[in-house]
């Protein structure tokens, strides 16, 4: 069996290891636009912080290859898949590699910043590695860092500078930091709490264009001032990794579209990781959530059955726990429910004490919450979440912070 696998990242190496879990003796080709062993991305904030080493975002050994029997294509794109002739085609000397099974396991790209002028250098987005080095090389000479997007990147980029000792101007174009995590009070919160901390955070705002000979010196923005900035990190959010499909023969929507075994339509190949999108749990539709726990379970179901073992996804369940200073948050399933939607949602908010709970019901399941410096029963949320447990006693009980599954089961 000819096992070909686009992407290095946790969706490849988690079916790559179960691949020859259940085969031994395939041959297993791995491509890599990146010339480097597996790693870590949700680490690279912490090398733009300083706390973590370049060596340390590895996520397997040097051997890794040649233990597993590993056919590594490393610092190549894939340009074409020929699914007629079950093939694929590097991008740059046109190379043809066969396969009998493919998995698709691009992950995402870094959306450009759209704005006149973003060629100039010192314009990052943080995606990968190389981008953060990149950024490395020249942070001595930074005064005037900008950072554009409250997304998780941004929020990471801007929270790595202020530990390297400078002052970012963060640009925000909605109304709160995080807000595809977040709903509006929590994300009130978190711009709260970056502005006490010293950050400047400027919302409902972007840029339009950038000055600068050669490097960037300034930017113009929305609402007509110009912004000083010698070093600007765009994290506008990102796009699954499909420009090289064949559109007619593996159907998309925001991204590849797969079933609970991680197959396409197309029999034989296979998505997994940011790139596809599969059923969210809480949300009961297609959805992407782009995070490393998923990318890493969807990539060993997706390699089991690329390896004939027949193994079934359960769907996707977005999640994110961080901390912004003196706020811990959590967020898990569906927070955000459009108004007038199918969803209850109560919530709990003590100004003085920065906490807030919010849960989000569908019916007598819990679809959603967001849990602000009270995360005491996150995993409890999560498993009542994931596994469809009705809800039998009164909903308000799971506001209380000493709510714990022995009230639950006795009802």
């Amino acid at each position: 069996m000819e096992y070909v696998i686009i992407g290095n990242g946790i969706a490849g190496t988690c079916a790559a290891e179960a691949i020859r879990e259940v085969d031994p003796d395939g041959h297993i080709r791995m491509f890599g636009d990146e010339n480097t062993l597996p790693y870590s991305r949700p680490m690279i904030s912490m090398l733009l912080d300083g706390s973590v080493p370049p060596e340390k975002l590895a996520i397997r050994s040097e051997g890794f290859y040649e233990h597993l029997g590993i056919d590594p294509v490393l610092g190549s794109r894939i340009s074409a898949i020929d699914v007629d002739n079950r093939r694929v085609e590097i991008e740059d000397n046109s190379q043809i590699f066969s396969y009998d099974r493919l998995l698709i396991a691009t992950g995402a790209d870094a959306k450009p910043v759209d704005a006149v002028g973003r060629d100039l250098g010192n314009i990052f987005c943080m995606r990968t590695r190389d981008h953060v080095l990149q950024m490395l090389d020249v942070l001595p000479q930074v005064r005037n860092p900008l950072v554009l997007g409250g997304g998780l990147v941004g929020f990471k980029a801007a929270y790595g500078l202020l530990k390297r000792g400078l002052k970012p101007t963060m640009l925000i174009t909605s109304g709160y930091p995080l807000s595809m995590q977040l709903d509006e009070t929590a994300g009130k919160m978190a711009l709260d709490e970056l502005l006490d901390r010293g950050l400047n955070v400027r919302t409902g705002i972007s840029v339009q264009s950038f000055e600068g000979n050669l490097t960037v010196k300034s930017a113009l923005l929305s609402d007509g001032t110009v912004q000083p900035c010698d070093l600007v990190i765009a994290g506008k959010g990102v796009s699954p990794a499909l420009s090289f499909l064949p559109g007619e023969q593996i159907a998309t929507n925001a991204g590849i579209i797969v079933n609970h075994h991680m197959e396409t339509g197309t029999a034989g190949i296979f998505a997994a990781g940011d790139v596809a999108e599969s059923v969210d749990i809480a949300r009961k539709d297609r959805w992407i959530n782009a995070i490393w726990p998923e990318a890493a379970e969807q990539g060993r179901v997706a390699g089991m059955n690329m390896a004939g073992r027949a193994v079934a996804y359960r769907g996707s369940l977005g999640r994110n726990v961080m901390r912004i200073f003196g706020l811990d948050l959590m967020t898990l399933g569906a927070v955000n429910p459009g108004a007038g939607s199918e969803y209850e949602v109560i919530t709990r908010n003590d100004h003085r004490r920065k906490t807030y709970r919010k849960l989000v019901f569908r019916d007598e399941f819990l679809a959603g919450a967001i849990l602000i410096n009270q995360m005491e029963q996150g995993g409890i949320l999560l498993s009542l979440i994931r596994n469809e447990i009705p809800i039998i006693i009164p909903k308000e009980k799971l506001l209380d912070p000493g709510f714990n599954f022995r009230q639950l089961m006795r009802g």
